[in-house]
C-alpha cells in the first residue's frame, strides 16, 4: 500500500505546465516489523533492489537503469538512532546495513526506525517504517562470551549470512557447545583503530562476540598461558593449536581475543574506614527552617565597594596635582635650550665671515676666464670680467664659468 503526497497530486492539478516543477516525488509504505532477542546480533539489510521499483526509470536509450541509492536512518522524532543499532553502506551501489545488539532495556517497548531512500539520479525519495519489537530471550545473555577480532574482513562482509555462518561453524568446531549465537559484531574503526591504507587489499578489521552455554575449550584458554602472553607482549603471533581451523578463511588476533565468564559475579564490598577526611554519621539531614533572619549587606558593601573607592580617588588627585601643578622646571630647561641655540647660531655666522675675509687677501692666480682678452673683430684689449677693486666678499666661492 503507497500514498503519494499532496505536492505531487497539486503538480497534476495545475496543468502540463507545472509538471517539470514538481518532478520530486516522495512515496510513505506500510510499516515493516521484525522481532529480534535482545541480547542476540540483529541484522537488517536494506535491498537497492527493492527500492528500485519505487523510482520510475528514465534511462537513456541502450542504458541500463542502474541508479545511485543512498539511505538515511532515524529514530522516529529524533535525528539518529539508537545507541545500540548501527548502519553502514560503503557506496550509492551497494545495499545499506542496520546491525547492533538490542539490550535488555528495550524490551517491550517498540523502535520505530524511519528509512528514507534517496535516488541521487532523480532526486526522488521514498520512505519506509521499521519497526523492531524486541522480544527477552529466556536462554540470554549466554553465560560464557568470547570476542574475536578478524583482520581480513570489514564489517559489511561480515554481516553477510553466508560469511557470518561459516566463522559460527568454524567456532563451534573448536569449543563444541550445545548452544551457540553471535551477539555483537564491531567494526575496528568504532574501537579506535585506524584506516588501513588502500593498498594491498588490505581491511578494517572487525569484533565479532559470540555466546555459549559451555565453558571455554582448552584450545581458547591456551591464548592465557604465560608463553603466550609474553609473545604478545613481544608483538608476536601466540602458538595456537586450533588457528588452523580459522586461517583458511579468518586471520584471527589471537592477542586481541576477550573471554569473559558471566557465571562469575565478584561481588566487591569495600568497608568503609573511618578516619581523616570522613565526617562522623549524624543521621538524617535536616534543612535550615524557612523563619532565618535576614541579614544586612550594607556594611559589607561599604567595605568591599567605598573604601578602595576613596582610597583610589586620593591617589588620583595627588598624581594630578604632581603633574599638573609642579613644573617649576620646565621655564629654566626652556630658556637654557633658547640660550643654546643662539650661541650655536652666532658662531657659525662668525665663522663664515672670517672665511669671506680671508678670501680677499688670497694671493692666487686669477681664473683663465678673468683675464684680459682680444676683440676677435677690432682687436682691441677687452678688460676682465671683474675689476681689481671688485668686492669679492659677496661673489660665491665657486664662480660659473662663462
Amino acid at each position: 500500500m503507497q500514498t503519494l503526497l499532496g505536492m505531487n497530486l497539486f503538480a497534476v492539478r495545475c496543468g502540463p505546465l507545472l509538471l517539470t516543477v514538481f518532478t520530486i516525488l516522495s512515496k510513505v509504505h506500510s510499516d515493516r516489523n521484525v522481532y529480534p532477542s535482545s541480547g542476540v546480533l540483529f541484522v537488517h539489510v536494506l535491498e537497492r533492489e527493492y527500492y528500485k521499483g519505487e523510482f520510475p526509470p528514465y534511462p537513456k536509450p541502450g542504458e541500463l537503469s542502474n541508479d545511485p541509492i543512498t539511505f538515511n536512518t532515524n529514530l522516529m522524532g529524533f535525528p539518529d538512532r539508537p545507541g545500540w543499532l548501527r548502519y553502514i553502506q560503503r557506496t550509492p551501489y551497494s545495499d545499506g546495513v542496520l546491525y547492533g545488539s538490542p539490550t535488555f532495556e528495550s524490551v517491550g517497548k517498540p523502535t520505530i526506525i524511519e528509512i528514507t531512500a534517496y535516488n541521487k539520479r532523480t532526486f526522488e525519495t521514498a520512505r519506509h517504517n521499521l519497526v523492531i519489537n524486541i522480544m527477552s530471550g529466556e536462554d540470554f545473555p549466554l553465560p560464557f562470551q568470547a570476542e574475536f577480532f578478524i583482520k581480513n574482513m570489514n564489517v559489511e562482509e561480515m554481516l553477510a549470512s553466508e560469511i557470518l555462518g561459516d566463522f559460527l561453524g568454524a567456532v563451534k568446531n573448536v569449543w563444541q557447545p550445545d548452544r551457540l549465537n553471535a551477539i555483537n559484531i564491531t567494526s575496528a574503526l568504532d574501537r579506535g583503530g585506524r584506516v588501513p591504507l588502500p593498498i594491498n587489499d588490505m581491511k578494517e578489521g572487525v569484533y565479532v562476540m559470540v555466546g555459549a552455554d559451555v565453558p571455554f575449550s582448552s584450545c581458547l584458554r591456551e591464548v592465557e598461558n604465560p608463553q603466550n602472553q609474553l609473545r604478545c607482549s613481544q608483538e608476536m603471533e601466540p602458538v595456537i593449536s586450533c588457528d588452523k581451523k580459522f586461517r583458511a578463511q579468518f586471520h584471527i588476533d589471537w592477542c586481541k581475543i576477550s573471554l569473559v565468564d558471566k557465571t562469575k559475579q565478584i561481588l566487591i564490598t569495600q568497608e568503609v574506614v573511618r578516619g581523616e577526611g570522613i565526617l562522623p554519621d549524624a543521621g538524617e539531614y535536616k534543612p535550615p527552617l524557612e523563619t532565618l533572619k535576614s541579614r544586612d549587606f550594607y556594611t559589607d558593601f561599604l567595605i568591599t565597594l567605598a573604601v578602595p573607592s576613596a582610597v583610589a580617588l586620593v591617589l588620583f588627585a595627588i598624581l594630578a596635582y604632581i603633574m599638573c601643578f609642579r613644573r617649576e622646571g620646565i621655564f629654566c630647561f626652556v630658556f637654557l635650550l633658547y640660550s643654546i641655540q643662539l650661541v650655536h647660531h652666532s658662531s657659525i655666522q662668525k665663522s663664515t665671515k672670517e672665511l669671506r675675509d680671508m678670501s680677499k687677501n688670497r694671493e692666487i692666480a686669477w681664473p683663465l676666464s678673468t683675464l684680459p682678452v682680444f676683440h676677435p673683430v677690432t682687436g682691441e684689449i677687452v678688460p676682465p670680467l671683474h675689476t681689481d677693486t671688485y668686492d669679492n666678499t659677496n661673489m660665491p666661492l665657486m664662480q660659473t664659468q662663462q
